[in-house]
């Protein structure tokens, strides 16, 4: 036999006083499923500005048959230096170059275009001046030629061909005294 002693249940314990928490901010609800973002304001209407249209020519800006006549050619050393044939120089890039051709092919000018006059020249509605792709051609190049070269002294128009056949591309640049550095620069006037 084992003997069995009675005790009365234990009492629960006491609630242990609650040390002081700082207070959480609260979490927002989460979001219902038929709930909507709200809205964005409209942008306020405004009146677009239209661009400045700069004055372009109506046609390609050609030479005439005496200006032609009197210009100087990459075959007869145009560029006024005894050094450097730099019409020459420019001419060899350019023909190499498909952009320029791309470029020229599209202007179906019959005589010589007129692409820099002291400032490079707008051509119908096109986007820059100078023909874009033969401005930046002709600008790259002549910024890496020597720097003799493209300081001589060049006086009235010259002449680049694009090619050697008859009817054959051909584009002007120059007016006055000049120099092949001034293509590089913004405004000569």
């Amino acid at each position: 036999m084992i003997p069995v002693t009675l005790v009365p249940p234990l009492e629960p314990p006491a609630p242990k006083a609650e040390t002081e928490k700082p207070p959480t901010p609260a979490e927002p609800p989460p979001p219902s499923l038929h709930a909507r973002a709200p809205r964005a304001r409209p942008p306020p209407e405004v009146e677009p500005l239209p661009a400045a249209k700069v004055p372009a020519a109506s046609g390609p800006v050609t030479l005439s048959d005496a200006q032609t006549a009197g210009a100087a050619t990459a075959e007869g050393g145009g560029g006024g230096g005894a050094g450097c044939n730099m019409a020459r120089w420019l001419q060899s890039r350019l023909r190499k170059d498909p952009l320029v051709q791309s470029a020229m092919a599209d202007t179906h000018a019959q005589r010589p275009l007129l692409i820099w006059n002291g400032d490079w020249v707008r051509h119908g509605e096109q986007e820059g001046a100078g023909l874009a792709a033969v401005r930046e051609a002709i600008m790259w190049e002549v910024g890496f030629a020597p720097v003799a070269c493209r300081s001589e002294p060049v006086h009235g128009y010259v002449l680049i061909s694009l090619n050697d056949a008859p009817g054959a591309a051909r584009l002007a640049m120059g007016a006055g005294d000049w120099r092949w550095s001034d293509l590089l620069g913004a405004h000569r006037r």
